[in-house]
């Protein structure tokens, strides 16, 4: 893809509220009345087609709170506490493994936070042995963890290297000193260089450094100078997310109504814009879609380009379908037929392992209309297009008469330059990958009028 330009005007009149789509249904569906026992069915179900697994460990730990955060986290000064965390992890998969084919290896591995990197280097070795002894990994495994620089050792890396990690994404938010200030982050440029040194010299083949704008105190000017900072270190992939103000779910960021302002929407749409020209027009970076960028050489761009790149709630990904099997406080599994989600409580998550249960929460059953329109969303999110022909021999249906009133529905959208059609499908364009929340929003049966949506905006 060219370079970018930004159509502000444009990007105004579709900033709406609407879902990241890291699932459908989203999230905001699941329900208390799906029970451990429906999950357990769920997994019994989904033997028999042998999927791949993709694990995922949620590591809710963190030292200190980032004013900014939307993340399922417990803060404590306590590192013993991963000690009796690891442990019940190991319990959890003891209990998930018998639903599971006993030959169904792991082709991805994901630990998320919180912060993987709040245990010490022993409970990282602990935690990777516990994993290996219930799951076997394919020869191509994809193994990514999120790393907090600031607190980060030579030791942690070489245990997550034991552990068979080979990408790493980094936490940044923002390197101007005043903005790390406003939302309790000090994290200096010269930490986060020397965190990418050792994990590229120990091996690591991907890594991606995390950015937000919209942050209080965020200029221009400042983020220009972060962007250059950030690309001094030259990372194989960026994303850099809309700061979310969801004061009513994470009440930690009312402090920014008490302390600074956040910046105008309109200076938001201005850093946005600088990002996605600098990257795309001057840094060579592929712009994926939302606010993920990647080199053209990385195996993210390359999966867009052969359209095998997929979504879900870890975000972008190169595997699909997988079967995810999530584990820890507040961690989402998914089959093809339904999503749950654990315990958001730490001493909830306890008492259910520790009594022999699965530790769900909520969850949601995925219907038939469900994954078609699944589908249809993850190819918008994905692969940036409709292909009428092969959503039709997939689903065993006539795709353009299923979405009729969807498909007429696009001309808006059309006459604004974010997507073209034609009899055999649907295209987005350069300017459509920045809006493609609002084009997948067409298709999504679930949601709600404009003034009754509890999600972040689409920019």
């Amino acid at each position: 893809m060219s370079g970018l330009r930004v159509d502000l005007d444009l990007i105004q009149k579709y900033n709406v509220p609407g879902p990241r789509y890291t699932s459908y249904p989203p999230a905001t569906r699941f329900a208390e009345s799906f029970t451990p026992a429906d999950a357990a069915a769920e997994l019994e179900a989904a033997r028999a087609a042998r999927p791949p697994l993709s694990l995922y460990f949620h590591i809710p730990f963190c030292e200190t709170l980032c004013w900014f955060c939307g993340c399922t986290t417990v803060i404590t000064l306590n590192h013993q506490q991963g000690d009796t965390y690891v442990e019940c992890l190991e319990r959890e998969m003891r209990q998930a493994r018998p639903h599971l084919a006993t030959d169904a290896a792991a082709v991805q591995l994901h630990w998320g936070g919180g912060s993987p990197t709040f245990l010490n280097p022993d409970q990282i070795r602990t935690l990777g042995h516990a994993i290996r002894r219930h799951f076997a990994f394919a020869p191509d495994l994809e193994a990514s963890v999120e790393v907090d620089p600031r607190r980060l050792s030579e030791d942690h890396v070489a245990a997550l290297r034991e552990a068979g990690f080979n990408r790493a994404s980094l936490g940044v938010q923002d390197f101007d000193p005043e903005v790390q200030v406003a939302v309790h982050r000090l994290q200096p440029r010269d930490l986060t260089a020397q965190a990418i040194r050792w994990l590229r010299d120990a091996g690591f083949t991907s890594l991606n450094l995390d950015l937000i704008y919209g942050l209080p105190g965020q200029t221009v000017d400042s983020f220009a100078r972060t962007l250059d900072a950030v690309l001094e270190l030259r990372p194989d992939r960026l994303a850099v997310f809309s700061y979310a103000h969801v004061p009513w779910i994470k009440p930690s960021q009312k402090i920014f109504e008490k302390r600074m302002a956040l910046p105008s929407p309109e200076t938001k749409l201005q850093i946005l814009k600088l990002v996605v020209e600098r990257l795309t027009r001057d840094a060579g970076y592929t712009y994926i879609g939302m606010d993920h960028f990647a080199l053209p050489t990385d195996e993210l761009a390359v999966a867009q380009q052969h359209r095998t790149l997929q979504r879900n709630f870890q975000g972008y990904s190169t595997r699909g379908g997988t079967q995810i099997c999530a584990f820890g406080m507040s961690a989402i599994s998914q089959t093809d037929a339904a999503y749950w989600q654990n315990l958001k409580a730490l001493p909830e998550y306890y008492a259910a392992v520790n009594a022999g249960h699965l530790p769900v929460a909520r969850g949601c059953r995925v219907h038939r209309d469900d994954q078609i329109r699944r589908a249809t969303i993850m190819e918008v999110m994905c692969n940036l297009g409709l292909d009428y022909a092969a959503l039709s021999r997939r689903f065993h249906i006539p795709f353009q008469e299923y979405f009729a009133r969807e498909l007429a529905g696009l001309d808006d959208l059309e006459s604004d330059g974010l997507l073209t059609r034609s009899e055999a499908g649907m295209t987005i364009t350069d300017l459509g990958r920045l809006l493609v929340r609002n084009i997948a929003m067409r298709f999504d049966a679930y949601l709600p009028a404009t003034q009754e949506r509890r999600f972040s905006r689409t920019i």
